[in-house]
């Protein structure tokens, strides 16, 4: 079965000019001696008529768009698509889809084009769904969700007729839950019932789980391909541009921040505050609020920030009560403290940051300032990740589908796929394992901050009484007296944070 080597060791290729190719692992690797086979899209109807529809081997995509004339051409990952020989001949493909982790639109599309795409492009016809995740390879029988499936009896066989309306659903017909990973016990699964393409949807947990039945896969030296589409609503992956179901949550962010507006417009001294996902990064918060114009004030676990004192979020709202007699503010629900409670991903579990917010909020202005607010609390969290992808993340799990399969059948594995500077390619489980965050540094935070007209918060400020909308920073300040015990906190972080925080010299887009 070929020898076993160290699976956890980068797969390197060095070229001239500072080039590197992260490439992605390859049954060959392992199984030296597995034969090829003709790739049968060379007679497909639907590939014969394009010009170039095989990859060429040498095709990558360069991790960083920006470069300098002398600098060093940096990293590349292999360049997604048909190859002109496969390692799998259809019927010889047994293959099974999973999904884990929360739900995001976007995902029953997914399980769709990979269905249709394995049948459609390559004749496949023995595609199985894990009903319940993880857990359906070992389970006993009627355990929905996540990991669970792997342990499980509970298989779904999958047809392009079965699929062929799902799409117009939220959720995942296959079920999904959080945790439940044994790698072992997925592994005797796989090998058991002979599936030798394993296609794993999830976010950055997921993954993880993902690399790990690789590496066993890899250790037992089995024909056996491994891929990830990553999935995360909160676009958290790094490397790739985005990844499935963001622009569909965003969208549908809107309608909680519309509804926001009109509350807080209607009312006296109106404050509607909306509550979007995003454990630790803020990419939803700050995208809806740049697509929305109506918010007024947007906070995300990146950017520290503080409620009491000058300078501080009550004397901003107060501020902007004063000036336009109402305000919308934007929160990710990362922007709570943190409890050492953590779910069945590893995920820490977070205070409501809503609730909490809201409740302060009208502490503040209610004992304190004795001023007459409405407040309106609205969280469409659930509603969101519930609903179907729009046009334009159908389009995208397309392509993600087919790019899996392409990498599947030529014979590379552990690896997952997802856009770099706009190209699809493979990238190696490693560095899908990882949460991305919002640059508070970066050109898009400051167009942020230039949209709302907000304070940025990184700096303590010191702002006169008399001093008329808008705000503008001040370099020093003493603390007041009177600011409780948390928001004495935040500030020290702070200002710790900027002793230690350096200016990104990228320039994202």
């Amino acid at each position: 079965m070929g020898t076993v080597g160290d699976v956890s060791e980068p797969k390197l290729v060095h070229g001239s000019c500072g080039y590197v190719l992260d490439d992605v692992p390859h049954l060959i690797d392992y199984l030296p001696d597995i034969p090829t086979y003709p790739n049968p899209l060379q007679n497909n109807p639907s590939y014969r008529v394009t010009k170039q529809y095989f990859v060429h081997d040498d095709d990558t995509v360069v991790q960083k768009a920006v470069q300098h004339k002398d600098g060093e051409r940096g990293i590349h990952f292999r360049r997604q698509g048909p190859r002109q020989k496969v390692y799998f001949q259809p019927d010889e493909v047994k293959a099974c889809i999973v999904t884990c982790g929360g739900l995001c639109p976007g995902l029953n599309t997914v399980i769709r084009e990979l269905v249709c795409g394995l049948d459609y492009m390559y004749g496949v016809k023995q595609i199985v769904g894990i009903e319940g995740g993880y857990k359906g390879f070992y389970d006993p029988p009627n355990s929905r969700g996540g990991y669970k499936g792997f342990y499980a009896r509970n298989t779904i066989p999958l047809t392009p007729k079965f699929v062929d309306h799902i799409h117009r659903r939220g959720g995942t017909v296959l079920g999904t839950s959080r945790g439940g990973h044994v790698t072992s016990k997925i592994v005797d699964s796989i090998q058991d019932r002979g599936f030798n393409q394993v296609y794993i949807i999830g976010g950055d947990g997921t993954q993880k789980g993902a690399a790990l039945i690789y590496e066993e896969v890899r250790r037992r030296g089995l024909k056996v391909v491994v891929a990830g589409i990553p999935k995360t609503i909160d676009n958290d992956i790094p490397i790739i541009d985005k990844s499935f179901g963001f622009d569909t949550a965003v969208e549908e962010a809107q309608r909680a921040i519309s509804a926001a507006h009109v509350e807080a417009e209607s009312a006296e001294n109106g404050i509607g505050l909306v509550k979007l996902m995003g454990r630790h990064s803020g990419f939803i918060a700050m995208y809806a609020t740049l697509a929305s114009r109506d918010v007024d004030c947007c906070l995300i676990p990146e950017s520290p920030f503080y409620l009491e004192g000058p300078g501080g979020l009550f004397e901003f709202i107060e501020k902007r009560l004063k000036y336009s007699g109402h305000m919308v503010l934007v929160i990710a629900e990362g922007v709570a403290d943190t409890m050492d409670e953590v779910d069945p991903s590893g995920n820490k579990v977070l205070h409501d940051a809503g609730l909490w917010m809201a409740q302060r909020i009208k502490d503040h202005f209610a004992k304190e300032k004795k001023m007459t607010i409405n407040l309106k609390y609205i969280d469409p969290t659930y509603m969101i990740r519930a609903i179907p992808s729009n046009a334009s993340d159908n389009v995208y799990c397309t392509i993600l589908a087919q790019s899996a399969i392409h990498g599947a059948m030529a014979g590379f594995t552990g690896f997952t796929v997802g856009p770099v500077n706009g190209r699809h390619c493979y990238i190696p489980f490693r560095h899908i394992t990882k949460q991305n965050k919002v640059v508070i540094t970066d050109r898009m935070w400051a167009r942020l901050l230039s949209s709302t007209n907000q304070p940025s918060f990184m700096e303590p400020r010191d702002v006169d009484e008399e001093e008329k909308w808008p705000i503008t920073p001040r370099p020093t300040v003493k603390l007041d007296a009177n600011i409780d015990q948390s928001s004495r906190k935040a500030r020290a972080k702070i200002e710790d944070k900027l002793q230690t925080l350096s200016v990104v010299e990228e320039n994202h887009i």
